[in-house]
């Protein structure tokens, strides 16, 4: 289902729970709001649906990948850079790596373990931010 954006600062400054596999539809979710906005949008975290739960998706060039509870378990080669997000207006400054390995659940519920860098990993710690409450 195509959700609305999620634009409360309080809302989005809130940390998120857990996922379980109960939360697979917000996967779904997911996927078919970031299609919708695919224009303007490479990723989205579950909160800027309005669920506060650890669930994220990333646009991946011909590949939309949802990871339920990504954690980030290893980075390297900071950078600054800036970056805009569906939920606010503008664009802010921050600091990104350029290489990250990221621990999560894929769709089916089996533990994965992948390396990213460049475009991709910048997506990845952005949505993992909004899981953080923080807002860049």
């Amino acid at each position: 289902m195509i959700r609305p954006i999620v634009k409360d600062v309080f809302f989005l400054g809130q940390k998120s729970g857990p996922a379980t596999m109960q939360d697979l539809s917000v996967g779904q979710d997911l996927m078919d709001t970031l299609r919708a906005n695919q224009d303007r949008c490479v990723g989205m975290a579950a909160n800027m649906i309005g669920v506060k739960k650890r669930v994220i998706i990333v646009n991946m060039g011909i590949l939309n990948v949802v990871m339920y509870n990504p954690v980030i378990v290893r980075k390297d080669s900071p950078y600054e850079t800036e970056e805009g997000c569906l939920s606010l207006t503008g664009v802010r400054k921050t600091t990104r790596y350029q290489n990250i390995e990221v621990e999560y659940y894929d769709s089916s519920w089996k533990k994965r373990r992948q390396k990213y860098s460049g475009w991709t990993a910048q997506i990845i710690q952005h949505e993992c931010d909004h899981l953080e409450g923080i807002i860049i």
